[in-house]
């Protein structure tokens, strides 16, 4: 086989592992920004549920309490 044969080989062979390698680290470093953001939804979905408007039981306290407002304003 020719030298030039070689040589094409070993760099083809660079370029090829060079890119397997950077392409890893790039995996890498998605998985950690996907384990961060994993953690920021699972933060904001807590807050969010924390700090949820009144469920509609609501409406059913104010049908209760309606006897005494209407007293209230009565008096």
């Amino acid at each position: 086989m020719p030298a030039v044969a070689w040589v094409t080989l070993v760099a083809a062979a660079l370029i090829i592992g060079l890119t397997a390698v950077a392409l890893l680290r790039v995996i890498v470093h998605l998985r950690h920004v996907t384990h961060t953001l994993d953690a920021v939804i699972g933060g904001v979905e807590s807050i969010a549920d924390r700090t949820s408007t009144v469920p509609a039981r609501l409406t059913s306290v104010n049908a209760n309490l309606k006897p005494v407002r209407e007293w209230a304003e009565g008096v």
